[in-house]
C-alpha cells in the first residue's frame, strides 16, 4: 500500500493545467467512439465476410464485456476497495480535475481492463506492427490517465491488465475452436458430396 500509494502521489502531483484537460478527456470513453469505429471497420475490410465478422464482433463484446463485468460487477463490490479519491486521509493531497472522483471502489481498473481486452484481441487477429504500437499507446495513456485523475491505484490498474488480457485470450480461444469446428463442417459435407 506505501509503495502503490506513493506512485500515485508522484504521478498525480506531476500535472500542469493543460494537461489536466487532455488527460480528463483521455479518460472519457465517448472520446474513443472514432477508434472503436476505426477498429470495426479495419476487421470488416479484412475478412469481408459476415459470417466471419459477425462472431469476431460478438468476440470482442464478450472480451470487453465479461472483463467490464467481472472488474466492476464482481470484484469492486466484493474487495471494496475505496478509490483515492474518496479516502478522506488522502483525497486533500490529490490533484482533482473538474471535480471528477469516480465511483465509491477502485479495485480494478474497468478503463485498463477494457481498453486491454479490445486492444488485446484486435492485436491478435489483425497481426500488424503500425496498429499493434498504437494500440499499445491507446492502452498505455488510457490507464495512465486514471492515475494522473487519482481514481485509481497502480495496482488497480496492473489488476485490470490481468483481466482484460484473460477474457481476451478467452475470447480468441473460443474463436479459434469455432473457426476449427466450421472448418471440419465444412470439409466433412465437402467429403460427403464428393462421395456421393
Amino acid at each position: 500500500m506505501n509503495i502503490d500509494t506513493y506512485i500515485l502521489l508522484w504521478i498525480n502531483s506531476h500535472h500542469a493545467e493543460w494537461l489536466d484537460q487532455i488527460m480528463w478527456w483521455v479518460s472519457k470513453s465517448i472520446t474513443w467512439i472514432p477508434l472503436y469505429l476505426l477498429l470495426v471497420g479495419l476487421i470488416i475490410n479484412r475478412y469481408r465476410s459476415w459470417k466471419i465478422v459477425v462472431p469476431i464482433l460478438l468476440a470482442f463484446a464478450l472480451a470487453v464485456g465479461l472483463s467490464d463485468f467481472i472488474c466492476s460487477g464482481i470484484l469492486k463490490p466484493f474487495v471494496e476497495r475505496l478509490r483515492p479519491t474518496h479516502e478522506t486521509t488522502l483525497a486533500p493531497f490529490l490533484n482533482i480535475v473538474n471535480g471528477y472522483k469516480g465511483g465509491m471502489y477502485g479495485f480494478c481498473s474497468s478503463h485498463a481492463a477494457n481498453t486491454l481486452a479490445c486492444a488485446l484481441l484486435f492485436i491478435f487477429l489483425y497481426n500488424n506492427k503500425i496498429t499493434t504500437s498504437i494500440l499499445i499507446v491507446w492502452v498505455a495513456i488510457n490507464s495512465y490517465s486514471r492515475v494522473y485523475l487519482g481514481v485509481h491505484y497502480p495496482t488497480d490498474i496492473m489488476a485490470g491488465w490481468i483481466i482484460g488480457s484473460a477474457t481476451a485470450f478467452l475470447a480468441y480461444a473460443l474463436l479459434h475452436l469455432l473457426q476449427k469446428r466450421h472448418t471440419h463442417h465444412v470439409g466433412g459435407e465437402a467429403a460427403l458430396r464428393a462421395g456421393s
